[in-house]
């Protein structure tokens, strides 16, 4: 459980920033080079590279260096264990949302 929580605060906390988030959603089309993940963004490619490096070490991306080219990949597995955890919390919510609208329908029906 530790190690699942680690990866998860990992994980959150890499996709706290926005820059970080668009440099996902960027990936969820297919792999890319650094130079392309760095053309909608106004940064220095070092900068971006930091952003890079932080979504290495969450474990939601990967990336291989040939040459002077630098390839990044989405890993699904670590971006599916977050949604379970997103998911199992939905549940949760929308079992008490349901469960209150029921409440409310009891009351309206007594008045």
């Amino acid at each position: 459980m530790a190690k699942f929580s680690t990866d998860l605060d990992s994980a959150f906390s890499a996709l706290a920033d926005p820059t970080r988030r668009a440099i996902v959603g960027c990936l969820c089309e297919g792999p890319k080079t650094v130079s392309e993940l760095s053309a909608p963004f106004e940064m220095a490619l070092p900068s971006l590279l930091k952003h890079v490096q932080v979504l290495e070490h969450s474990g939601l991306i990967s990336s291989e260096k040939i040459g002077r080219v630098r390839t990044c990949r989405l890993d699904p597995h670590a971006l599916q264990a977050t949604e379970a955890w997103l998911r199992q919390h939905i549940a949760t919510w929308e079992r008490r949302l349901d469960r209150m609208e029921a409440h409310i329908a009891r009351m309206k029906r007594k008045d």
